[in-house]
C-alpha cells in the first residue's frame, strides 16, 4: 500500500477480466444505445477540448464530457434511472406476453398497458429521481421519488412537472433512502435505487450500464481526435460513475490507462473501504458536495473499483469549488460536485511525487467528466 498527501495507490489492483465484462462491458453499452434510440430527446453530448487547463496543469491534453447538457436533464443521471426503468417495463412485459420485445416494443400500446400497472420508486437527493421520474413518465410507469427535508422544494417541483409523486421522509438521504425502501416493500413497488448491496443488485447494475453511454461516446470522440487517454479521472459518490467508466473503459483500452477516482476528504467511503478490503460505512464529516456525500459505496461499485482503478484521491470542498469556478470561466458550466474530477486532477498535477507514481506526464492526455450542470437545468428535453 503506498500512501500520499491526499492519494492511495490501489493495492488490490488486477486486470479487466470476464468477471468484470459480465458486469459491464462494451457489450452493454450497445444495449443502453439501442434503448436510448427509443428517446427522441438524447443526443450525444460534447467533448470539449480545454487547451489551457492542461497548459496550467502540465499535461498535452483535457477533454471534459459536457454531461450537463444531456437530454435537458443536467446531469449524467438522466442516462441510468430511465434506463433501468426501461429494462423493468421491457422484462415486466415480455414475462406477461410470453415473448422476447425489441426497445422499439416499448411503444406498444399493449406494452404500455402493462407498464400502466408498475410503480417505481426510489430516493434522491438530486438528479437520479429526476431520471426515474422521467423514465417512468416515457415509458409509462408511475413514479414515487422520495425526499428529505434537506432537497430544495425546487427540485420537488421538477419532479411533480415530470409526473412524478413527491413524498417528504426524514431529515436526510439516508433516511428518505429507508423510507422508499420499505414503502416498496409494503406496496409491492419495484425499487429503483443507484446504489446496490447484499440481495439487491440487478437493477443498480443496469443503472451503471446507463452511464455506459456517456463512456462510449466520449471514446468514439477521443479516437477520431488523437486517440484513447492516458488519464481518467473520475468523481464519485457510492461510486456507480466511476466503476461503470472503469469496467466499460478497461474492456475497450485495456489495461494501460490510470483511472483515477476523487471523493470528498469528508466521505471517502471507496477509499477507506479499499484500504479495509470490504465495503466499510464510514462517519462522514461535513461537506458541501452534496451528491458526492456518501457513507457507504454501492457493493457492485466497490467489486468493480476495488480491482480497476488505479488510485483514489480525497479532495476539499474548496478545492471543487475553485475547479467549478475555472471551468466556468471556459464555459463548462459545472457545479462543484461536476468538477470534483478536475479538482483531483488540479491537486495532483502539482505534486512531483504523485504525478511520478501516476505517469502523469507532459504527454498525458486526461478525460474528465462534467458530471451536472452548475445550476439545475430548466427542462429543454424530455425521454417522449
Amino acid at each position: 500500500m503506498v500512501q500520499m498527501a491526499l492519494m492511495l495507490l490501489n493495492p488490490h489492483r488486477s486486470t479487466y477480466g470476464a468477471t468484470d465484462r459480465d458486469l459491464i462491458g462494451k457489450a452493454h453499452a450497445g444495449i443502453v444505445r439501442g434503448f436510448l434510440d427509443q428517446c427522441p430527446a438524447h443526443a450525444a453530448t460534447p467533448l470539449l477540448s480545454l487547451p489551457a487547463l492542461a497548459a496550467e496543469s502540465g499535461v498535452a491534453a483535457i477533454h471534459l464530457k459536457a454531461e450537463w447538457a444531456r437530454m435537458g436533464l443536467g446531469a449524467f443521471k438522466a442516462l441510468g434511472g430511465a434506463y433501468a426503468v426501461a429494462r423493468l417495463v421491457c422484462a415486466r412485459a415480455e414475462a406477461t406476453l410470453g415473448r422476447t420485445l425489441t426497445p422499439a416494443d416499448l411503444g406498444v400500446a399493449e406494452v404500455r398497458d402493462i407498464a400502466g400497472a408498475i410503480t417505481v420508486t426510489c430516493a434522491s437527493a438530486g438528479n437520479h429521481g429526476l431520471s426515474v421520474a422521467a423514465g417512468a413518465r416515457a415509458f409509462g410507469a408511475h413514479a414515487v421519488v422520495y425526499l428529505s427535508e434537506a432537497v430544495a422544494e425546487s427540485f420537488a417541483t421538477r419532479l411533480r412537472v415530470k409526473g412524478a409523486e413527491v413524498v417528504r421522509a426524514g431529515a436526510d438521504y439516508d433516511a428518505s433512502a429507508a423510507e422508499a425502501r420499505a414503502a416498496a416493500e409494503r406496496h409491492e413497488w419495484v425499487l429503483v435505487s443507484d446504489s446496490s448491496w447484499p440481495g439487491y443488485a440487478e437493477t443498480p447494475l443496469q443503472v451503471m450500464r446507463g452511464y455506459t453511454r456517456l463512456f462510449e461516446e466520449a471514446a468514439e470522440a477521443l479516437e477520431a481526435d488523437g486517440g484513447p487517454a492516458s488519464h481518467v479521472f473520475l468523481q464519485a459518490g457510492v461510486g456507480g460513475l466511476a466503476a461503470a467508466g472503469a469496467a466499460y473503459l478497461r474492456d475497450l483500452w485495456g489495461e494501460d490507462f490510470k483511472l483515477v477516482v476523487v471523493e470528498p476528504a469528508a466521505a471517502p467511503c471507496l477509499l477507506e473501504s479499499v484500504r479495509a478490503g470490504r465495503p466499510v460505512r464510514i462517519d462522514r464529516g461535513v461537506t458541501t458536495l452534496g451528491r458526492l456525500d456518501c457513507a457507504e459505496p454501492s457493493l457492485i461499485a466497490f467489486q468493480l473499483l476495488s480491482r480497476l482503478a488505479d488510485a483514489f484521491v480525497l479532495i476539499l470542498d474548496d478545492e471543487a469549488g475553485a475547479a467549478a469556478s475555472r471551468m466556468n470561466a471556459l464555459d463548462a458550466p459545472v457545479s462543484p460536485c461536476g468538477a470534483a474530477g478536475a479538482a483531483g486532477l488540479f491537486g495532483l498535477a502539482s505534486d512531483a511525487s504523485a504525478r511520478r507514481a501516476l505517469s502523469l506526464g507532459a504527454d498525458a492526455r486526461v478525460l474528465l467528466v462534467g458530471s451536472e450542470a452548475a445550476e439545475p437545468s430548466a427542462d429543454k428535453g424530455d425521454f417522449r
